[in-house]
């Protein structure tokens, strides 16, 4: 670890200790891998199905969320749990509680966080880590398009709520004047507002993904995020910043690096771009963030699109490491 600044102090982690590899085609050979724990959030999308099909591990579930909407005969036969709450702590302690073992020290685990709806991954994570997991393999598949192209829309139905993911809450300053709410700025333009709203005093700054997953979707996410542009406060070019889509890791040191520049008194996290930006938003507090003046907050929505997403691109394993809690 290396140390920042001269009257304002944090430590950052060295993300470049992380890995990330291209796992083969869902129609080759998986031979050098396996799993004890598998786990893949349902949705209707080939990319979340196949993979979940093809991984080689002794158990494989299914973390079926009620924001899809899906009844009880849409969904496979075997490996399904079916969330009976909304609430990211509640469904996954649940789930926990089910279907996973007590003891995880020692056991492979993946995710497939391809199918996630953010803040069940993010308190997921949260969990492992608290149940002394230390690492674990996260799978991610990318599309080869978004179904409506820059017209794709992730949530479905109006923002019920801004507020802080549960496990990612911080302890702030009851000064506000030097506050900054760094957004993953996504496809949905009113969840970017939304979430702009709830923190109207807050310098903004966001990060893109850029090189994007393919390569007319970052000029998608432009054209999209430019709406919330008067709720982001008009233009902020200068406050744009860029992290491959597909890679958590440099997204966790751009936040890092954003911060450093800014030096928030309370700092505010928002991932409402890819998964993999959203899982460094997450690898990001658990290292640097806990007992500290930062929370992850998120809009949240009474449903999502079960299916946003064509085809089957690139499948990435990152090897996340987490910190003792």
């Amino acid at each position: 670890m290396r140390l920042h600044s001269a009257n304002w102090i944090f430590r950052t982690m060295d993300y470049g200790i992380f890995y990330k590899d291209e796992l083969p085609p869902v129609d080759e050979d998986w031979e050098d891998i396996g799993w004890d724990i598998f786990i893949g959030s349902y949705n209707s999308s080939e990319r979340v199905q196949r993979v979940f099909d093809k991984a080689p591990a002794k158990q494989r579930h299914w973390f079926v969320v009620l924001d899809y909407g899906y009844a009880p005969e849409e969904l496979p036969k075997q490996g399904v749990y079916r969330c009976t709450s909304r609430r990211e702590d509640e469904a996954v302690l649940a789930f926990a509680q089910k279907r996973l073992p007590d003891n995880l020290q020692g056991l492979k685990i993946a995710i497939d966080i391809t199918g996630f709806i953010k803040p069940y991954m993010m308190f997921l994570l949260f969990y492992l880590q608290r149940k002394g997991v230390r690492a674990l393999d996260v799978i991610y598949s990318e599309p080869d398009q978004y179904a409506k192209k820059e017209k794709t829309r992730f949530s479905d139905g109006p923002v019920t709520e801004v507020r802080q993911i549960v496990g990612f809450e911080g302890t702030h300053n009851p000064s506000i004047d030097d506050d900054l709410l760094i957004v993953g700025a996504g496809y949905d333009d009113d969840l970017i507002s939304e979430a702009a709203k709830a923190k109207p005093r807050a310098r903004k700054a966001q990060i893109f993904g850029f090189p994007s997953l393919r390569a007319d979707m970052y000029q998608e996410n432009v054209i999209r995020a430019s709406k919330a542009a008067e709720d982001m406060g008009g233009d902020i070019r200068g406050n744009r910043y860029f992290a491959p889509a597909y890679d958590p890791f440099v997204t966790a040191s751009t936040i890092a690096r954003i911060r450093d520049k800014f030096k928030p008194t309370n700092l505010y996290l928002c991932p409402l771009a890819t998964k993999p930006q959203a899982l460094g938003f997450t690898i990001y507090y658990l290292w640097e963030c806990r007992q500290d003046s930062v929370s992850m907050i998120y809009p949240f929505c009474e449903s999502h699109a079960p299916e946003t997403g064509k085809g089957i691109g690139r499948i990435w394993k990152y090897s996340v490491e987490l910190p003792e809690s």
